[in-house]
Order: C-alpha cells, then structure tokens, then sequence
C-alpha cells in the first residue's frame, strides 16, 4: 500500500527537486477535493518563501507553430547554459473526461530525461486563458523547486489567451511563414502583450518569406506600445528543430528581465499578479460557497433556473443572488 505523504514529506520533496513529488504536489493543487484543497493552501503557504526567484515565460503561438519543438530545443539549451527548467505544457482537455489530450510530455522526450529539467502536462479542463486555472499555484511549486526557467506552453492563440500574461514574466510569440497576408489572423491583443516575436521554422528554401513576414511584423510593431519602456520588441528568426536563433532569443530575455528589473517594473508586476489571482480566488471560493452551503442551495439553484430558462436576464438573476449571498 502506498504511504500517503505527509506535509512536511511534499516540502522536502519539493526542496530537493524530487520530481515524483513535484507531480504530486501539482495534482494536489489541481484537486478540487476539500481535503486536497486543505492539505494544498497549507503547502502554499509553506514553500512561499522559497518561490520568486525563477524568470517565468509563457510561450503562445497556433496550432502548429511547433511550441513544443521550440521548448524542448530551448529548454536544452537553457540548460546548456547552467539554468534548471521546469515546463508547464497545458493541453486542450478532453469534453468528456477533462483530461489531457495531447500528453507534451511524450512530444518532449529527450528534454523529460534531462535531470535538470520537469515538465508537467496539465489538462485546461475548459478554463479560458489558454492555461490551466491553478497555472500559478503550479509554477509557485516549481520555483520552490529550484527552477530557474518556468516555461508555460499554452494551448494556442484563443480569444482569452492573453490571460497568460497575467501569470508570468516573459510573453514570446511563436509565428510561422503562411501564405498571403502574414499578419491576417493575428489579434492585436496578442500583439500587445508579446514582448518577443520568433519566426520558427526557418529555412534557406524559404528565407526570403521569412526575412519580409519579420519586415512586416517589425512595421506593425511601432503602432503598437510595448509593456515596457525602452523595450523594443524583438522579432527573430530562427528555427527550433534546427537549433537556430535560440542563443539571441536567451540572450532576449535576459536583457528583458535586466531591463524591467533597472526599470523597477519586474518586481511591480509580479504585485500586480498576485493580486488578479487573489481576486480571481475570491470569485471562486465564493462561487463555491454558493453550490455547497446547504444555507443558500435553493436561492443558488432557483436563480440560475430563472437564468437558464430566460425568466430574467442572467446578470440580474446573478446580482440579485450575490445580493442575498451577503445579506445573510
């Protein structure tokens, strides 16, 4: 029979980067089982002081950029150059199940068998954003681990996914050379939080695209204000299959990083993030409170009825719950 880990057995697995426990600390956040929840807030709360230390990348792109490509590639060579990586890989969930699809784990093998690099598949379950909704919790765990790099690879370019700059550092921006119209499907929001551009999949036959996609994102770039001031978004070509331009794009962030450090900004934002998921908690916690406190079941369940069946307007029926919810 397994032993069931006690708190102070995740802490030191954590701490020694023990990879098995690393995973299981991750699983326990992601619970929604009250006693994993519980056991989960405590653990939090005991490895906060080991956290902060790591630079946090998401890294976005549509289907078929070769994200995961890229990040094995980088990955590696990150490590090549003394930093510990640990990959925060969130994949589409299945409808039925909510687990994950794809499973980067498998795309990524030869950077899994690196010891000194973790990579956690975690399933979306549906949360918009393009990353899983304890995304945050998990790197903090990471962090605690002593990884230097956090890399989340998010499901793809979506309509929400720029919640993704919420959680982290660094947004790179993964494009490929189409046809017609390069910037055609690109959202502008993409464009606004992107603080570097890599044109993958680079090669001689198609230099030349390359070489005028990066001139026409360049031009798009000066109508659009960078996050950061004195920060020139860089667009760089390379590809990730063939190691190419992953040396510039290290160099990239380390620069980024040293720049919103002098700036002030780096340590600013990291704030201002903790405090969009404090607000998100409380959203959900009160959400939860709503469904299982016996007190308010039937208010909870009578207003969604009167919302699902457009008996009123759904943002009314919420107000009006949200207005007992504090009365009692």
């Amino acid at each position: 029979m397994t032993k069931r880990l006690s708190l102070q057995d995740y802490i030191d697995g954590i701490q020694s980067s023990d990879k098995r426990i690393l995973g299981k600390a991750i699983t326990l956040v992601e619970s929604k089982k009250p006693e994993h929840r519980e056991i989960a807030d405590q653990l939090l709360k005991e490895i906060l002081p080991f956290t902060g230390k790591s630079i946090r990348i998401g890294i976005t792109g549509v289907p078929g950029a070769g994200k995961s490509t890229f990040i094995e590639s980088f990955g590696k060579f990150a490590i090549q150059h003394g930093k510990k990586v640990a990959v925060l890989a969130i994949d589409p969930s299945s409808s039925i199940n909510k687990g994950s699809i794809l499973g980067d784990k498998t795309r990524m093998e030869e950077l899994a068998k690196d010891p000194n690099a973790f990579i956690r598949p975690s399933p979306s379950s549906g949360f918009l954003g393009g990353i899983a909704n304890t995304t945050f919790e998990s790197l903090l765990i990471c962090e605690a681990g002593g990884y230097d790099y956090i890399l989340i690879e998010t499901v793809g370019v979506g309509q929400s996914e720029t919640l993704v700059n919420d959680i982290t550092d660094v947004f790179l921006f993964l494009k490929v050379i189409g046809t017609g119209d390069e910037l055609q499907g690109i959202k502008r929001g993409i464009m606004e939080m992107a603080d570097l551009i890599f044109i993958n999949k680079v090669s001689p036959e198609n230099l030349s695209n390359a070489k005028m996609t990066k001139t026409e994102l360049t031009r798009a770039l000066q109508f659009i204000t960078p996050k950061e001031k004195n920060w020139k978004i860089p667009v760089i070509l390379g590809s990730a299959l063939e190691k190419n331009g992953l040396d510039e794009t290290f160099n990239k962030i380390e620069d980024y990083i040293s720049l919103k450090t002098k700036n002030g900004t780096f340590i600013e934002t990291r704030k201002n993030q903790a405090q969009k998921r404090f607000e998100f908690w409380v959203k959900e916690y009160i959400l939860e409170k709503a469904k299982n406190d016996h007190l308010l079941e039937n208010s909870f369940q009578q207003h969604k009825k009167n919302a699902s069946e457009l008996l009123s307007n759904p943002s009314s029926e919420a107000s009006d719950f949200v207005k007992k919810l504090f009365e009692n």
